[in-house]
């Protein structure tokens, strides 16, 4: 099995760690909550203590899943836990705390994106899998963990999150093989799909409106984009979260090479989400790349700094 060494190595971790952090990215996603709480699914019942530290909140469509508490790491004392595994885009998030670490406490990275340029003392990395609860799952199967109810849930929540359902192009047959495993030991794929996908407030739809509203095709190069100012979330009634599938959504609309969503994430930062699709042929991690992000070839996303402005024509970075 791919990683043998590697899981090998971890269990040794956890069996001499008695306390364990776990850190999501930030602005969590399926697969970032999906994975650390099928993680600490399975380390509490081996009697270890378990935290979750996240530099955001858990979002409120998947508190009818996640029965777990996201706890800041300024809450936390960081140098307390014999070892931190860091699951899912680890640069977004675990960048932020591994300085505050110490030379002893083991680090621990499970990641399926590309280029990752962080380390740690064991590294799971394979831009291959699907998603890092896909990476999780064949960690459970190495060790012949029988996989309860929660975890398959939990899992599913993350495998569904980043192969959108299992539309997207890293819908592989292994992919489907493991997803009929989660549902054979009890996950609720509609339940998932509601809470997770389909199940939005007022608030969200109202912003997604308004991005849609503002849609817009380049002739040029075919990619479809929006922009959402603070000032459309905050007369939404809305949160940074809710922008999630704006990006993925434009990428359905017929004849949409690629989708770029910008974000105004506070006064001085812009966040870029591109989406496509293997057919198209539009590798959008070389345009994430440009601006100094990074991602998979057909989802990526990048940071920069300005601000959205809004002229009679059009949108400008300033």
């Amino acid at each position: 099995m791919r990683f043998s060494s590697e899981f090998n190595s971890l269990n040794y971790v956890i069996k001499k760690s008695d306390k364990i952090l776990l850190v999501p990215h930030t602005g969590p996603d399926g697969d970032a909550v999906g994975s650390v709480s099928a993680l600490k699914e399975y380390l509490q019942p081996l009697g270890k203590a378990v935290d979750i530290a996240c530099f955001d909140p858990l979002p409120d469509y998947f508190r009818s899943i996640i029965p777990f508490e996201f706890k800041h790491p300024d809450r936390l004392d960081l140098k307390s836990y014999d070892a931190v595994i860091a699951s899912d885009s680890v640069e977004r998030g675990f960048d932020k705390i591994k300085s505050r670490l110490s030379q002893k406490q083991v680090t621990v990275l499970i990641d399926h994106h590309p280029d990752i340029s962080i380390h740690g003392d064991i590294e799971i990395i394979d831009s291959k899998y699907s998603s890092a609860c896909e990476i999780i799952y064949d960690y459970l199967e190495f060790n012949q963990v029988k996989i309860t109810k929660n975890t398959a849930t939990f899992l599913m929540l993350g495998i569904c999150g980043d192969t959108g359902n299992f539309q997207h192009s890293n819908t592989t047959v292994r992919v489907m093989e493991i997803a009929s495993n989660l549902m054979r030991s009890g996950a609720s794929l509609s339940k998932i799909v509601n809470a997770g996908f389909t199940n939005r407030k007022i608030s969200t739809l109202k912003l997604w409106g308004k991005a849609f509203e503002k849609a817009k095709i380049n002739p040029k190069n075919n990619m479809i984009v929006t922009v959402i100012t603070q000032e459309d979330i905050a007369r939404c009634g809305a949160s940074v979260e809710d922008i999630a599938q704006v990006s993925a959504i434009l990428n359905t609309v017929p004849g949409a090479s690629f989708s770029l969503v910008l974000s105004q994430r506070d006064g001085e930062t812009i966040k870029g989400s591109l989406r496509s699709e293997e057919y198209k042929g539009i590798n959008v991690s070389a345009i994430a790349h440009r601006f100094g992000g990074g991602g998979h070839k057909f989802a990526s996303g990048f940071e920069i700094k300005g601000k959205i402005v809004e002229t009679e024509d059009g949108w400008k970075i300033i």
